[in-house]
């Protein structure tokens, strides 16, 4: 019997989704804070998380049959997953972010691709 895919099931729990929604929204605010230089509050669209999360590679995990909704949870779980687990900072997510404000969809991929990594290697050593 094949082991679970850890990257998987942090993709797709529910409770994750629902505190990584409120680190993505936090972050991306900070974020544009800084940029224009005074407070912002906004929210990140699924569409966008959904978008960033098809540009990082990790859509093929899902299997099939996903929605954007689907997407974007599993996007706001794999950040609030890293971030539980101390390998991902808020200032450092709101630094990469703001190196890509004209396509907030990249900043997020590359986001998602560094949570995903250091996600992965915190696995690896657990294994060793």
């Amino acid at each position: 019997m094949s082991q679970p895919d850890p990257m998987r099931q942090i993709m797709r729990d529910k409770q994750l989704a629902s505190l990584g929604d409120a680190y993505i929204n936090l972050v991306y605010s900070l974020a544009l804070t800084r940029l224009k230089g005074y407070p912002q509050g906004t929210k990140v669209s699924d569409r966008i998380l959904a978008q960033a999360l098809r540009q990082s590679g990790l859509r093929d995990r899902l299997g099939t049959r996903v929605t954007k909704k689907d997407l974007a949870n599993a996007s706001e779980s794999v950040l609030a997953e890293a971030y539980l687990k101390d390998l991902l900072t808020i200032e450092e997510s709101v630094g990469l972010i703001c190196q890509y404000s004209d396509n907030p969809a990249t900043g997020l991929s590359d986001l998602l691709k560094l949570a995903a990594e250091k996600l992965r290697g915190a696995e690896l050593a657990n294994l060793s």
